[in-house]
């Protein structure tokens, strides 16, 4: 009695420390930036995004006011992806200096051109994003419903869609500050609000670069508006107000990063393990009862009695077939072997988020860890791969090899670079500049590739991998099957309950990607991912045991395809998603959109049709090892 408590009471810790992955951010020794009164901190540009046409934007890309010299910061390869070009601007923010009014620039003139494009961005729902001290801005909103709760979102926006669309011209940035009691004179920033306003050319009365308001009435401010295809005049102005805060700095990120949905995620729980006590059920009776029935009783058997025994028990009159090598054995070790190296990548980044080595503080590490993390994982998938293939009786293991290599990133390779065709005519920032193709490229053939082919050749010299029966010369031929165990059926039902375990924490995913949201909850996608290892594992091992009742050895391909075509499941959900939840118009972003899912849905089915492949094999490896055939 007294272990089960400990038992229960290690559960409970390790559920605590995983959960506790959600609000965890910083690296141990990270110091916190702290400023002197009036010292000076950069306010930079990151980029402009919308929810409507997911083709993000340089800032200067529109006529702002620009620096003498616009320097762009050194950015990491997951910052470059995600479309960030960071750089300075003329915001200038001087530590618990307020600022009432200030002009940015001269009045400026933007001509016909400019203001069509500057008003299609603003038709388009357009943010800006800013960083102060690598914190984001965002802007406050209050809920109607909860007026005492606030809300916060990514940025601030362009303008105002309309009729006449609104410029938002002048900035009012709200930084919040901590003071530690041991460092005396020294601050912190803890917070980042942008409160954006639209100021029509002359509201404002201007002395040299100082600008106060005609009116304290903000509302009753004419607003900026931008006529498409002609010349407007725009001045843009900023204030700064510094606001005192008893946030700590460890727990800056908390305002971006509070949790709204806990109960929704505690439910996608709740529904996963439903679903896989129902099937851990299930399994059970088949081990259990079924299965160990069957084994003790055929091992009891005198030798006359065997043939009937067999009669009886249809898994057990194939045991000359089941482990007949299957068809296509290149693509099933390529598939494989893609597959361990995607679920040796998302386990190690999975951990490293959870100990928040890649918490949103560090812009693009998610994205670089992965990248590098799958690079060199090409060992351990082609390994297994290699030792399969020859388990398989293959003989081209240099063919075979190289497929492993090639097949899975050159898919990716080639829908990405035609993407990119696409957002190099939009002069978009999300285009990939040439030196970063270089640089990806160098990746796959110096790192990737060898590691892959490397791995191969030395699982290839490894030992088959031991059967406990003998494979007859002769194939048994298959009878007829009930309807329900056709290939074409039991692989697309063998799909949803993989799916069903994960679709609730799917939404979360596909908004914080389609959205521009945070996605930060690695607690809860650790245990939804161990959830689905197992959904995907017993699915397969249940309807694998029917079809070998069925005396239906053709299992290989089956197992693989069958925990995999969640995939084709997730693919509608994100069809679904994409008519429901977004307003994406446009041809380019939709085929942004769909190329994305499908490159997504086949990351995942690879990944899911590698588990339950390998536990399957498991499970026939083990069932006919229990029994005294030869």
């Amino acid at each position: 009695m007294i272990s089960m408590m400990l038992t229960k009471l290690e559960v409970l810790v390790l559920l605590g420390f995983v959960l506790n992955g959600v609000v965890g951010f910083y690296l141990p020794g990270v110091q916190p930036s702290e400023y002197v009164r009036s010292q000076n901190i950069n306010v930079k540009a990151v980029k402009m995004t919308s929810v409507k046409t997911q083709i993000p934007y340089e800032y200067f890309s529109l006529p702002f006011c620009k620096p003498k010299t616009i320097n762009y910061r050194s950015e990491n390869l997951g910052e470059v992806l995600r479309g960030d070009r960071i750089s300075n601007t003329l915001y200038t923010v001087q530590t618990l200096d307020n600022v009432k009014c200030q002009v940015l620039c001269p009045e400026m003139t933007i001509s016909a051109g400019q203001s069509s494009k500057l008003a299609r961005r603003i038709q388009q729902d357009y943010s800006v994003h800013m960083l102060l001290d690598n914190l984001p801005a965002a802007t406050k909103y209050v809920r109607v419903d909860k007026p005492n709760v606030a809300q916060y979102e990514h940025g601030y926006k362009l303008g105002i869609p309309g009729t006449k669309p609104m410029l938002n011209n002048h900035l009012a940035l709200v930084v919040r500050y901590h003071q530690d009691d041991s460092a005396k004179e020294k601050y912190r920033v803890v917070g980042f609000e942008v409160q954006p306003l639209s100021v029509g050319n002359g509201e404002l009365s201007i002395t040299d670069d100082k600008c106060v308001f005609k009116t304290a009435e903000m509302k009753s401010l004419k607003p900026q508006s931008i006529e498409a295809g002609k010349e407007n005049k725009v001045v843009y102005s900023y204030s700064v107000v510094w606001v005192a805060s008893t946030l700590a700095w460890a727990s800056r990120w908390d305002t971006y990063l509070a949790l709204k949905d806990g109960q929704v995620h505690w439910f996608s729980i709740i529904n996963s393990l439903t679903i896989v006590l129902f099937l851990s059920g299930i399994v059970a009776i088949i081990l259990v009862r079924t299965l160990r029935r069957d084994i003790a009783r055929y091992n009891k058997l005198d030798e006359e009695d065997i043939d009937d025994a067999i009669e009886e028990t249809g898994w057990k009159l194939v045991h000359g077939d089941v482990f007949r090598p299957p068809v296509n054995i290149k693509i099933l070790s390529a598939f494989v072997s893609t597959g361990v190296q995607l679920l040796a990548m998302f386990v190690i980044t999975l951990l490293l988020a959870l100990m928040g080595m890649l918490s949103p503080a560090s812009r693009g590490a998610l994205m670089s860890a992965a990248i590098f993390l799958f690079a060199f994982m090409g060992m351990f998938g082609g390994y297994m791969a290699g030792r399969l293939y020859r388990t398989l009786k293959g003989d081209n293991w240099k063919d075979t090899g190289v497929l492993c290599a090639v097949l899975y990133p050159g898919f990716v390779g080639v829908c990405s670079f035609l993407l990119n065709l696409f957002l190099w005519s939009k002069q978009s920032s999300g285009a990939l500049p040439f030196t970063t193709m270089l640089a990806l490229l160098a990746v796959w053939l110096c790192i990737s590739m060898p590691l892959v082919v490397g791995g191969f050749f030395f699982g290839f010299r490894k030992q088959p991998y031991d059967h406990p029966v003998r494979t007859n010369q002769i194939p048994r031929q298959v009878p007829d099957q009930v309807w329900y165990m056709g290939r074409e059926i039991s692989v697309l039902l063998a799909g949803i309950l993989p799916f069903c375990a994960v679709f609730i924490e799917l939404f979360f995913i596909l908004t914080a990607i389609w959205e521009n949201r945070f996605y930060y909850m690695f607690g809860f996608l650790f245990l939804v991912f161990v959830i689905l290892v197992i959904v995907c594992s017993e699915i397969t091992i249940v309807i694998v045991y029917f079809m070998l009742c069925g005396e239906n050895y053709h299992w290989w391909w089956r197992s693989w395809m069958m925990s995999g075509s969640s995939a084709i499941y997730v693919f509608l959900y994100s069809a679904f998603y994409f008519s429901s939840k977004l307003s994406i118009a446009g041809f380019v972003p939709t085929l942004l959109y769909f190329t994305y899912s499908i490159l997504m849905c086949t990351t995942y089915g690879l990944l899911t049709g590698s588990i339950g492949f390998y536990a399957t094999y498991w499970f026939v490896t083990n069932i006919y090892g229990a029994v005294k055939i030869d």
